[in-house]
């Protein structure tokens, strides 16, 4: 099983550098974009290249890919731990579970005023993206601080161990 899985894995990213490289070609070498390609209101001395679509396209696949690859692993991860031994598997779903208050408790202190910009006439500018952005804002500080704190107290750890 190892060994399909290693073949699978080695051919899935030999396949994904190839159609990264293709669309970054395509990207940099396809030209200036024409027609209903053009983003209006861009300044025309700028270069807009003809195939940004796709690879904006592209990195919504990719992304997708291993959101869901790494969902799919963590719930067979999962599974096969609560088979193994149910205790600790239904322990380790406590970091999902302080992962899901801390997302809760940012939408909560999030700011759903919205912002006066200047020149911004857009639709984004509404309560629900403005507590979004805050809340992951506040999930990525709170993380960050998390990290740190955890390698300062490792490292002392290890010191007095």
């Amino acid at each position: 099983m190892s060994k399909l899985t290693y073949k699978v894995s080695y051919y899935v990213l030999y396949a994904m550098f190839a159609a990264i490289i293709v669309v970054l070609a395509l990207f940099y070498l396809g030209g200036d974009a024409t027609g209903s390609a053009v983003v209006m209101g861009v300044d025309p001395d700028m270069w807009q290249p003809a195939h940004t679509n796709a690879l904006l396209y592209l990195i919504y696949v990719l992304l997708g890919i291993a959101v869901a690859v790494t969902v799919i692993a963590a719930i067979f991860q999962f599974g096969l731990a609560l088979k193994d031994n149910p205790v600790n598997a239904l322990k380790s779903l406590g970091g999902l579970i302080a992962l899901v208050v801390v997302l809760v408790i940012a939408w909560v202190i999030g700011s759903d005023q919205p912002l006066n910009i200047q020149g911004y006439e857009g639709s984004d500018n509404v309560p629900f993206w403005l507590k979004m952005t805050d809340m992951l804002l506040y999930t990525i500080y709170f993380l960050f601080g998390a990290t740190v704190v955890a390698i300062i107290v490792s490292s002392i750890w290890k010191k007095l161990s």
